[in-house]
């Protein structure tokens, strides 16, 4: 086994979608940038769950811009198309993005390689190594043997957050009694008709679901099936098994919770081929590897976004992205239900670059579901867009600090915002109207 280490500029932690939005960010702004990926695909969600959708892109209909926009056009632009955007059937979550997994892969590999990211797939992270109030190195390990990689600036979009936790960043584990949103196993179902899915104006199939539980054949669970519309004519996706009160930082409940998520799709597989209009000769694919996990830390930075903020609309002097997603709360312990009221009245809320800072570790930023944001505004703030956008301002902001030589902590966030803008991000401080709408 051979020990290697690595000097970059910016070492990013994680390559969901979060990853991806520093990696390009940063090197775009020719900083030497290190992808650490713990799997052999990007995109967090999307490698857990191929095919579910980008939602909260839309803020009030309008799309956020920046990367998400030009993934979303590049898949688009592609013959033949390979993403497109709908209205979701689904009360509250408005416009989203449905795109063919596979292409997506392709284009965000292509990105990355394009910005000059140097990536590092089936690659462990250990530890931080600290100097003082700094992280000074990183370790970890690929099928080659040991890392070390010295990076100038980190930023953890691990998910978990377990690089910054490890470095000393504070955090919530779930709610205030440790309850965690529960985790997913989605598949998709092919040739299946969607004349005869859909016929029903009923979005979350109740009569058959309601049916499948009083018959034994489904778990209580599943009294909603959530299931769309996927990217090509007559497949589906489904998002309905949830498996509660799992700690996705615990790799072997995670194992867990993933084998009995297997037995729950077969059971729902089989009961939509007998029971469901339109399955009889539909069958499955693209199974999860494993359950797509929503939540675990949520590290405190120097902001933490409220669910009073989201709810007053509130815009930030240091807004990196706008949303409008509604509180999507998914199954939260025993008795938590799975909801999606709408997070405001009207309008939008923007997400404060603080949420994403540390009060302490100078060269330390985070994004994605790890943000600081209590239970109500994680629950909205969550989607994939905003995660990208996350990633998309930290990768800025750690190419301004380096320039300045300074903490992130003492970074302007006007000067943030601004490069945000300029990359074309919309909705964020001193815009005034939104494509006139506001």
């Amino acid at each position: 086994m051979t020990e290697r280490e690595i000097a970059c500029d910016l070492l990013v932690v994680g390559g969901g979608t979060a990853g991806f939005g520093a990696a390009v960010a940063g090197a775009r702004a020719g900083l030497s940038v290190r992808l650490v990926e713990a799997g052999a695909k990007l995109g967090g969600v999307m490698a857990f769950c191929p095919g579910m959708p980008w939602g909260g892109g839309y803020p009030c209909d309008v799309s956020i811009g920046g990367l998400f926009e030009e993934l979303t056009d590049r898949l688009a632009s592609l013959a033949p198309p390979a993403a497109e955007k709908r209205y979701s059937t689904l009360e509250n979550f408005g416009p989203e993005v449905i795109y063919d997994p596979d292409m997506a892969q392709v284009e965000m590999f292509a990105m990355l390689e394009e910005a000059g990211v140097q990536l590092h797939l089936n690659t462990l992270l250990n530890a931080p190594q600290m100097a003082g109030d700094s992280i000074a190195a990183v370790t970890g390990m690929d099928r080659h043997g040991k890392l070390t990689f010295r990076p100038r600036i980190v930023i953890d979009c691990s998910g978990d957050g377990h690089i910054a936790a490890q470095a000393g960043v504070p955090f919530d584990l779930g709610d205030a009694s440790g309850k965690m949103m529960g985790v997913t196993l989605s598949f998709l179902m092919m040739n299946a008709p969607w004349g005869e899915v859909f016929a029903e104006d009923d979005p979350y199939f109740t009569r058959y679901a309601e049916r499948g539980v009083a018959e034994g054949r489904l778990h209580p669970d599943l009294a909603q099936l959530y299931m769309m519309r996927g990217f090509h004519t007559d497949t589906v996706f489904c998002n309905s098994v949830i498996i509660r009160n799992v700690d996705g930082t615990d790799p072997a409940a995670v194992a867990k919770a993933t084998q009995e998520g297997r037995r729950r799709v077969a059971a729902l597989v089989s009961f939509l081929r007998d029971a469901v209009p339109g399955f009889q000769n539909a069958w499955m694919t693209a199974l999860g590897p494993t359950v797509g996990v929503r939540e675990t830390r949520k590290l405190h930075g120097m902001h933490r976004l409220t669910g009073a903020e989201v709810a007053a609309a509130t815009k930030f002097n240091d807004g990196i992205v706008a949303c409008s997603n509604p509180v999507d709360d998914v199954m939260r312990g025993d008795g938590g239900a799975m909801t999606h009221d709408a997070a405001l009245d009207e309008g939008f809320y923007t997400l404060p670059f603080r949420a994403l800072v540390p009060a302490r570790v100078e060269n330390l930023m985070f994004a994605g579901r790890n943000v600081s944001a209590d239970p109500v505004a994680f629950a909205s703030i969550r989607g994939m867009p905003q995660c990208m956008a996350m990633g998309q301002a930290t990768g800025t902001a750690a190419a301004l600090a380096l320039a300045g030589n300074a903490p992130v902590q003492a970074l302007d966030p006007a000067r943030v915002v601004a490069a945000m803008q300029a990359q074309g991000m919309r909705g964020l401080a001193g815009q005034g109207l939104w494509n006139g709408r506001y």
